[in-house]
């Protein structure tokens, strides 16, 4: 696979790839709104994050530049959504790509092998959180058929900002974004 502008691979992550993924991870935690985390985890809550993707259900991929011996130019991964077991057809998607890569189509790349391996793993429905104010995480989702089911308003706050929330899914199991409807009850109208 490859991006429009340099070469790159997409595979499975490995322990070691850990550095890379926490470095592109940690300037929007430093810096940026895509995540709401304040605090840059440690090397054992890396270890315990990795630990819960296990590839046969909630993957983390890695496009390296280049082939297998480049640096990593984003990750991707599946998350649980809720610990909750009924929930267990559901999971969260997380894109992040290099800053020097933005644009290029690392992202794109990264989102196409995520959603495969999703419905390889059986799961039903993809769920992405993004913050208002980022309309290519916004653009990148549409592209791939995620439609938003609505916005969690002012839910976070970071950098001294007040922040809204959209909240979009990807049915992967043939239900079309808003054909379901809800009565009162839980009843499909």
């Amino acid at each position: 696979m490859e991006t429009p502008g340099r070469p790159c691979l997409v595979r499975l992550a490995r322990r070691e790839d850990l550095a890379s993924i926490f470095a592109i991870y940690d300037e929007q935690v430093l810096h940026g709104v895509a995540t709401f985390d304040t605090e840059c985890k440690s090397g054992s809550e890396r270890e315990e994050w990795f630990a819960k993707h296990a590839p046969e259900r909630h993957p983390v991929i890695v496009a390296v530049d280049g082939g297998s011996g480049g640096e990593v130019a984003g990750w991707a991964s599946l998350s649980a959504w809720s610990e909750r077991c009924a929930y267990a057809r559901a999971a969260e998607v997380s894109v992040y790509v290099r800053g020097d890569r933005r644009g290029g189509g690392v992202g794109t790349l990264l989102m196409g092998e995520l959603i495969a391996r999703a419905r390889a793993n059986g799961l039903g429905v993809l769920l992405a959180r993004i913050v208002a104010g980022n309309p290519a995480s916004v653009r990148l989702h549409e592209r791939f058929g995620f439609g938003t089911i609505g916005v969690m308003r002012r839910v976070g706050e970071k950098f001294g900002r007040v922040l809204d929330v959209h909240l979009m899914d990807l049915q992967l199991d043939g239900v079309e974004n808003g054909e379901w409807k809800m009565e009162s009850g839980g009843r499909k109208s």
